[in-house]
């Protein structure tokens, strides 16, 4: 049996481990009939609680409602390594069974998910010659158990090489022809042995009609699927179209809602749901009297994906680093990661989230931080590499040669950008060490080595090389001897500028990222000394990408790839003992413009659009000659140019769109030198046309200064749809237009207020979206602003027309509309007197009046009366409700005749009848020997019944149950005397009779079995013991007594012993025990409960849902379906 084995690299569209996974399925290929398994392990050293593992095939059909004897789970727990293993099985492989398959976990805020394929071969194997090989049943429990299975018999087999080819017979056809007589000798003459089995199979091949169904014309399908926050419909049509149909949620009733929408069209019945979300994924229900139709509501949720992904970032150690993603869904949660390491919020890492976007923040960056950087999503990856360079030390000025003579005093002087620097001086090549007449000084940047009474020995080359730094300062000291020599010749320097050919005197432009080379010719005698500044610094690099090349008579300025820092004024200065020469020039660095900056649709029409931009902030250097624009759908990665010639102004009305289609636009700047980057996206803009007016506007209240109006939609409203409605009125023979509101209002309906008293006014209504204001909708008439007098008068509901009759413990919540204008005062009384009961609520509006109560008890029972008053104008109403309750037992019940084999009683009724009429009466009998009650009669309406055959020989006592629309009474009524049933025409001398010793210790006869439930949904365990005296039942837990705990429920019926269990927890969970205990001895059995968690609640919900309705519909008489499927369970062990 294949398994899964990790593999080495993710291919395909399987998802990359996020660090829950130690272990992941793997591919195969499965021969049709083999069984095959899949194994996956999780770590959960690092979670809160036990991970949630789905097995899924395809896109979203979950494996978990398919489980049974084709596909099977199992799970298990290493607690020392803290490792869950999960493993799916599949049983007997079948070509349906290929494809793609995904499993996911999740935990909290963490989730991981990976793919695997399944491939089924065609089996490729010899028949045997004897057709009883191939016999065989289905199922593991021996060799009478299961269902024949006779496939093999329909495979083509192959005969010995000697033996003529024969046509394949379908022996099953041959039986569905047959005449019953004829079955015995077909099965001989094919070799089949099992004649049971085969008729069972005969059985099942028989076509049976489906049901059909009462209610319905076309039930709910099996399940629907809808993604998160999208709308889902459920149709059933009827057969009456007037009949009323339910909605329930998992067993719970729909109550119609924004969310919730129910429509009625015929006999057609729809639910819309709107905005699913994860809670909708529920089973759901029609119930038409007492059909019901079922189905399964499966909310898809999107994974997260990275829609922006992250950059490389190139920095100086000690700068700020910042790595920033965006992500599809706001709130989402990401794991940032280093060399397999996740990064976690501490003093070096900052992690921050802002909506759809997350960056990640180190503060200062080192050399250890560079490296490969990973953002993971449940649905995605990102990486991006940080680099760090070494902080560059700056020379702000470097040391000079000097030229002494003997005894004076020789001192060379540097400094540079960082005080913290430290480095040696070398003469030659050799180490300086300091002495009497060597000193070494380290001032903050400045680095100094002085040497006093200089001697010819000191002349030679001096070098201050700083420590950890590739970088050397070198000069000469020279040492001069006084002596009288002849004196050449000395011309002062000169420097020979060309510049003519940039345009402007001393001015050289260049284009960024170009190479400027600037030859200086210098004369003078002796050979001039030439000094590069860039303002107030000095350039002495002689390599680099900025550097000074110097030969005899000619001095070079060298920068390589020009960039904008390198624009500036620059300086040449020559110097010799004649004198000195200056000359200054300006370097100007040009390039391509700065994308334009806020791109931004101004106004669209039917086809068109309107755009504006602002100009970029950096023109280049050189004047901007115009722009091009670009637009593409939303969603497209396809640009379209707009024009081809450069358009010079910021506003450009695009054409020939489709209305309806989003669009974008990005805008390039044009200089001299070239086309800049792309603008940014617009903000996405449809091409529309307003709507037309809006139509029937029509008054539907007025008063002193408001009045309320209501319109119908356009009928033409356009692909833009309608974003609100303003309302504007004027006063009549006037032009001047005010706005009622100044924000659109979404509905259809709005009350003007502050209008003038006793005015005719004229009002309009004008739509609008996108394309701005759609052509009025004028009032014709005009309309008077003053109050319309409407008598009070309540609309009582039908239902609380009669008496309303409600249950002790119900909600009452009655909604009783009213109208009248102005505002009437409403009232409410109790029995004519003012209602003062604090549990009794009332709230009123200006439409309807609410009374409602939390609990309802007894005494609330009474006539309520609503009043409704305009000053002298009145409207009244009475609302009957009754509050009933179960009745006590009935009073005196005597047993007052007993002929051959009958009894007649009488009783008096119950003198509480639970504010409401007794319905009948439930009488059960018992005789002294069993002590078991059997029912006698049910409904018996008089306060009297006569017992019929009852045993000879037997004392009977009877009790009496009275009944209301309730139900039967708590407490029940036993007879006073008893019903001795004598032997007629016979007299018969009893011998001694020596009664039996029945005595015996308990003993179970049925154990306690092992369970595991699923938490939250109440379960029951049972055993069967038999003792005589009569055992006491002790029900433990972890060897503790299980006491009067309302969520245990303990139950005795003939010896089955059943403990229910309300709705068990986690902690419910443990070794459970029963011991039975008499007078003879005891005796204990024991089981041990799982409870595990809700994983698949929707799925184990609907499973035990339907469960319970087939056992229901089946077993009339049982209290709940998984206290029935117990029992079957216990009757299946015996």
């Amino acid at each position: 049996m294949p398994e899964a084995k990790k593999p080495e690299t993710v291919q395909g569209g399987q998802s990359e481990l996020t660090g829950l996974f130690v272990e992941r399925p793997e591919s195969t290929t499965v021969i049709k009939g083999k069984n095959v398994t899949f194994v996956a392990k999780v770590d959960s050293s690092d979670l809160l609680r036990k991970p949630n593992m789905k097995w899924l095939k395809g896109k979203w059909l979950d494996l978990g409602s398919k489980a049974g004897k084709h596909v099977q789970f199992k799970e298990a727990y290493d607690r020392n390594s803290k490792v869950y293993t999960y493993e799916m099985s599949i049983i007997k492989v079948v070509e349906g069974d290929a494809g793609g398959y995904r499993c996911e976990v999740t935990s909290k805020d963490k989730c991981d998910s990976c793919t695997f394929e399944v491939t089924v071969e065609a089996v490729q194997e010899e028949q045997p010659a004897n057709i009883l090989d191939s016999f065989k049943r289905s199922g593991d429990a021996g060799e009478d158990a299961g269902d024949l299975d006779f496939s093999a018999l329909l495979k083509k087999r192959e005969k010995k090489a000697r033996d003529e080819p024969k046509e394949e017979v379908d022996v099953w056809e041959i039986l569905k022809d047959a005449k019953p007589c004829d079955y015995e000798k077909i099965a001989f003459d094919y070799g089949i042995t099992d004649l049971r089995g085969l008729l069972k199979r005969l059985k099942k091949m028989k076509k049976v009609e489906p049901k059909k169904s009462d209610a319905f014309l076309k039930k709910l399908e099996q399940c629907y699927s809808v993604d998160k926050g999208k709308r889902t419909q459920m149709h059933v049509e009827l057969h009456d179209p007037n009949v009323q149909v339910k909605w329930l949620k998992n067993g719970v009733e729909i109550k119609p809602s924004a969310k919730y929408v129910f429509e009625c069209v015929g006999n057609k019945r729809t639910l819309t749901i709107n905005k699913c979300n994860l809670s909708d994924d529920a089973a759901y229900e029609c119930v038409v009297g007492e059909e019901k139709s079922f189905t399964e509501v499966f909310v898809k949720e999107p994974p997260v994906t990275i829609t922006k992904l992250l950059d490389d970032v190139h920095v100086v150690v000690g700068e700020k680093v910042e790595f920033e993603c965006e992500v599809s869904e706001e709130g989402a949660n990401v794991k940032w990661m280093k060399d397999g390491v996740e990064l976690t919020k501490d003093g070096k890492y900052r992690i921050k989230k802002d909506g759809k976007k997350h960056t990640l923040v180190i503060n200062e960056a080192t050399i250890e931080d560079i490296g490969m950087y990973y953002v993971y999503t449940n649905g995605g990856e990102s990486k991006g590499e940080l680099e760090v360079e070494a902080k560059e030390l700056e020379v702000l000025q470097s040391i000079a040669d000097l030229s002494v003579k003997a005894c004076e005093q020789a001192m060379f002087k540097c400094e540079v950008s960082d005080e913290k620097v430290v480095g040696k001086w070398f003469k030659d090549g050799v180490e300086v060490k300091p002495g009497n007449r060597i000193k070494m000084s380290h001032i903050g940047r400045i680095h100094k080595l002085t040497i006093d009474d200089v001697k010819p020995q000191d002349e030679g080359n001096y070098t201050f090389v700083p420590e950890g730094y590739a970088l050397s300062l070198s000069a000469k000291l020279n040492f001069i001897e006084i002596k009288i020599e002849y004196v050449p010749r000395q011309d002062p320097p000169k420097i020979h500028l060309d510049t003519s050919s940039t345009g402007s005197k001393n001015t050289i432009v260049v284009v960024a990222g170009n190479k400027l080379r600037l030859d200086v010719e210098i004369t003078g005698e002796p050979a001039p000394t030439v000094c590069w500044m860039k303002g107030d610094t000095v350039i002495s690099e002689a390599e680099g990408r900025v550097r000074v090349e110097t030969r005899t008579t000619l001095s070079s300025f060298v920068i390589e790839g020009a960039e904008r820092p390198d624009e500036g004024q620059y300086s040449i200065i020559v110097t010799n003992p004649a004198g000195e020469d200056r000359a200054e020039l300006t370097v100007k660095i040009v390039d391509v413009p700065n994308p334009p900056e806020n791109v931004r649709c101004m106004g669209v029409g039917e086809d068109t659009a309107t755009i504006t931009w602002d100009p970029p902030k950096f023109d280049g250097g050189a004047p901007i000659k115009g722009y091009l624009m670009e637009r593409k759908k939303q969603g497209s990665s396809r640009w379209t140019k707009l024009n081809f010639e450069v358009f010079e102004s910021t506003t450009y009305e695009a054409k020939k769109m489709i209305e309806g289609v989003f669009y974008e636009m990005r805008v390039f700047a044009v200089n001299g030198i070239g086309i800049s980057q792309p603008s940014g996206n617009s903000k996405p803009f449809m091409p529309i046309a307003p709507t037309s007016e809006p139509t029937r506007l029509t008054v539907e209240d007025v008063t002193d200064s408001t009045c309320a109006l209501k319109w119908r939609p356009p009928e033409r409203v356009g692909a833009g749809g309608v974003d609100g409605y303003i309302i504007e009125w004027c006063k009549e023979g006037e032009d001047n237009w005010v706005g009622a509101n100044k924000e659109p209002v979404d509905k259809n309906t709005y009350r003007v207020k502050g209008l003038p008293t006793g005015e005719k006014l004229l009002f309009r209504v004008v739509a609008m979206n996108i394309a701005g204001r759609s052509p009025p909708c004028i009032m014709k008439q005009s309309v008077i602003i003053r109050e319309i007098m409407e008598y009070p008068k309540i609309r009582l509901p039908r239902q609380l027309r009669t008496k309303f009759i409600r249950k002790v413990g119900e909600k009452i919540n009655l909604v009783i509309p009213f109208q009248g204008k102005p505002r009437p005062v409403v009232n409410w009384l109790k029995d004519g007197e003012p209602l003062e009961n604090k549990s009794v609520g009332i709230r009123t509006s200006d439409f309807d009046t609410i009374l409602f109560i939390r609990s309802a008890e007894r005494d609330h029972s009474g006539t309520y009366t609503l009043s409704v008053q305009i000053d002298n104008m009145q409207d009244k109403a009475d609302i009957h409700i009754q509050i009933v309750d179960k009745p006590g037992p009935p009073i005196n019940v005597m047993v007052t005749d007993v002929w051959g084999f009958n009894a007649a009683l009488e009783w008096k009724p119950p003198k509480d009848t639970g504010n409401t009429d007794i319905t009948g009466y439930t009488i059960q009998k018992a005789d002294k020997k069993t002590q078991g009650w059997f029912t006698v009669y049910e409904h018996n309406r008089r306060p009297s019944c006569t017992a019929s055959d009852l045993v000879m020989g037997n004392e009977y006592s009877f009790r009496v149950f009275s009944e209301n629309i309730c139900g039967l009474s708590d407490e029940v009524a036993f007879s006073k005397n008893t019903a001795i049933i004598g032997k007629t025409d016979l007299e018969y001398n009893k011998p001694a009779f020596k009664e039996k010793d029945m005595s015996s210790s308990p003993k179970f006869t049925a154990p306690l079995v092992d369970r595991v439930v699923v938490a939250g949904y109440s379960t029951a365990i049972s055993c069967a013991v038999r003792a005589y005296p009569k055992a006491k039942i002790v029900w433990m837990k972890n060897k503790m007594i299980i006491g009067e705990d309302p969520k245990f429920l303990m139950q005795n019926n003939q010896g089955v012993l059943t403990l229910n269990i309300r709705k068990p927890g986690q902690f419910d969970g443990g070794k459970y025990s029963c011991k039975a205990i008499n007078d003879l001895g005891e005796d204990e059995v024991e089981c041990r409960l799982e409870v595990r968690g809700t994983g698949t609640h929707t799925q184990c919900h609907a499973f035990t849902h339907r469960h319970a309705q087939t056992h229901t519909h089946t077993h009339t008489h049982t209290a709940t379906p998984i206290i029935l499927s117990m029992r079957q369970t216990f009757i299946g062990s015996q």
